[in-house]
Order: C-alpha cells, then structure tokens, then sequence
C-alpha cells in the first residue's frame, strides 16, 4: 500500500522545519551552493581564482579575479575555500534524503500516475524520458532565475516569505505569473 502524507501535513512539516532552521542556524538557501560548487571546481583547475589573503594584522581576506565570486566582500570564496559550511551540507543532505526516500518510501517503478501525472501524459505523452527532461528543464531554468535574482526558491519563496521580505513576495508573484500561463499553455486541457 502506497501512503503519501498529503499536501496539508506536508505543507505542515515543510514549515515546521524552515522555521527550527530559521530559529536554530539561519534561513535556508541553496543555489548560493551551486555557486560554490563551481567556485570549487575551478578553482581546481586556476587556482588563483580564489585567494586567502592574511593581512598585515594577522585577519584574512578572500578576494577573486571574478567580480561574481568577490561579490558579498568575498564570501562566495570564503564558502569555497571551506566547504564544510551549513549551506553545502544542507545540499548534500537534500540528496541523500532523497534518495532515502525513494529508497524507502514504498516508490513505484516510473510510468505510473505518480511519476507521469495523468494531466502530463493526457497532453504530452506517457514517455517517462520526455517527462524527466521537461522536469530537468524546467528545474534549471527557475534556479538559472532565481540565481538572477540573487536568490533561490528556497531563499525567496519560502524562507523570504516567511521572515516576511518584500523581495520574497515579488519572486513568489513572478514565479506565479510565469507558472500559470505556461501550464494553461501546456496543459490546455
């Protein structure tokens, strides 16, 4: 028997969850780990991308060669210099939560209503890779987005919104705004 705890306890859980985060470290945000990620990618590979710079009075300062990555008096490169922060173990953590609930959360093998929800099948076709590369599409462009607006869903939508931040509501509207119109676009049904 397949159990899923409906939107409403989910809905209640998610928030308890962004509220002892917000309380106990900070808000939650991802997509400034993405950030780091590639920071620490190249950085690998040009080294002098990202400096650890002590100065004449023993502090430390982290600059770049990339105005992006300087960006915030160089914390995206102090986060890439020491990776072990909250943010990029909250990524890790996501994943591996996914994957232990596919693991043990009774998943039905793809093509079935719960990976190819009828409304996508009934306008788009029943194939599972179609629906895999709409839902990779559509995930990269709302965080290519999000990055654009210096922030994540995560970060404005539900963490801004809660902390009640005017620039949480505008991308919760913006999301909306682009959303509705594509799906009615879509799914014409």
């Amino acid at each position: 028997m397949n159990q899923t705890w409906g939107w409403l306890k989910g809905g209640i859980i998610l928030g308890l969850v962004f509220f002892a985060a917000a309380a106990v470290v900070k808000p939650i945000g991802v997509s400034t780990q993405y950030v780091i990620a590639d920071c620490l990618i190249f950085c690998s590979i040009t080294p002098d991308l990202a400096q650890e710079i002590t100065q004449e009075d023993g502090s430390v300062i982290y600059k770049s060669s990339n105005p992006y990555l300087n960006k915030s008096k160089g914390k995206y490169v102090k986060a890439a210099k020491k990776p072990g922060n909250y943010g990029f173990v909250f990524v890790f953590a996501m994943f591996i939560g996914g994957w232990l609930a596919a693991k043990f959360g009774n998943a039905k093998i793809p093509n079935d209503e719960k990976w190819i929800p009828r409304v996508w099948s009934e306008n788009l076709g029943a194939s599972w890779g179609k629906r895999m590369t709409g839902a990779f599409i559509a995930g990269f462009m709302i965080l290519f987005g999000a990055r654009l607006a210096g922030g994540c869903t995560s970060g404005h939508m539900m963490s801004g919104m809660m902390q009640t931040s005017l620039s949480g509501y505008l991308f919760a509207m913006g999301v909306f705004v682009i959303a509705v119109p594509i799906s009615i676009i879509l799914f014409r049904r």
